[in-house]
């Protein structure tokens, strides 16, 4: 394993790393509810306070941080590690926000689509044709959850489209280097599904026996938990990987490669930045830490990634 080094530490639960041109790396800090700068030096710095729960970030076509708001969690430190538990007290509802880098100021872009309101917003992923695909992990309660969904939205707030529900838990979300290709990542079954993209926001389903039209590319045995992702270069899908604490390697064509493991259960993120992509940022949101490891490959550049 290539050596772990800590950039930050004392985040309270971190997600959605987007690796900047200056060399920061911009994420959200889901129980402090802020969108957070950490420094090439390690200083942090808050850039925007976001109430609710800033869950996925990403940067958008006018150069905007797009913001995935799952409305807030309950929170508990057990072990020493901080976790989500429930909604929390005063959750609303979920909302895709926008957040501009140079006044600050913050909008809500979507809340619903169509009749139906926004549950928990969690990542999401630009496309490079105006869009963005996101999944909506629903909310879990005492004694029931809510079914997921992946959605399909325009950038400039004019359209959304629900283009796979019913879906369990739907977490990370990303594009093959073709873009031809979206993954979801699963988190209670630790399944990676595929679907074909036809058009932008259309997606090719299978039939029956699949549940929602995705084929099936890799499921982890034992009691494993996916959450975000980010792929690589060469295809390869790199999904943070809770409770066994890794990051799972998965080629696009199926199957487990290799698990990179890291010292935290709360593996959630991570995302790929330097001059060459071969350094990766990841999130370990259970201890708060914010780590950077050279990476065998070198990652994807997303779709407005400077």
């Amino acid at each position: 394993m290539s050596e772990i080094r800590i950039l930050a530490s004392g985040l309270r639960f971190p997600e959605g790393p987007v690796a900047m041109q200056d060399g920061s790396i911009v994420l959200v800090e889901i129980e402090r509810q802020t969108v957070t700068r950490v420094q090439p030096d390690g200083r942090v710095d808050v850039l925007a306070r976001v109430s609710g729960g800033p869950n996925g970030l990403a940067v958008g076509p006018d150069g905007a941080f797009y913001i995935c708001n799952n409305g807030g969690f309950a929170w508990r430190t057990e072990s020493g590690m901080l976790r989500p538990v429930g909604p929390s007290t005063d959750y609303a509802g979920g909302r895709i926000e926008r957040l501009d880098r140079g006044t600050g100021a913050l909008e809500t872009l979507y809340d619903r689509c169509g009749e139906h309101r926004l549950l928990g917003p969690n990542d999401l992923v630009f496309d490079g044709q105006g869009g963005f695909y996101f999944t909506d992990l629903g909310k879990v309660r005492a004694r029931e959850r809510d079914w997921g969904g992946v959605y399909y939205a325009r950038a400039d707030g004019s359209a959304i489209t629900e283009i796979v529900h019913p879906i369990l838990t739907p977490n990370g979300i990303g594009l093959s280097p073709d873009g031809k290709t979206l993954y979801v990542a699963e988190t209670e079954t630790a399944r990676l599904w595929a679907w074909d993209i036809l058009s932008a926001g259309v997606l090719k389903k299978a039939p029956f026996p699949s549940p929602h039209g995705g084929r099936l590319l890799a499921g982890l045995g034992g009691y494993q938990r996916f959450d975000s992702m980010a792929v690589e270069a060469a295809g390869n899908i790199c999904v943070g990987t809770l409770v066994n604490g890794a990051v799972s390697v998965i080629a696009p064509a199926g199957g487990l490669l290799r698990q990179l493991l890291v010292p935290d259960m709360f593996c959630t993120n991570l995302c790929f930045g330097g001059p060459d992509l071969r350094t990766a940022y990841i999130t370990l949101s259970g201890s708060g830490q914010l780590i950077a490891m050279d990476w065998p490959d070198p990652g994807l550049r997303l779709a407005h990634q400077a």
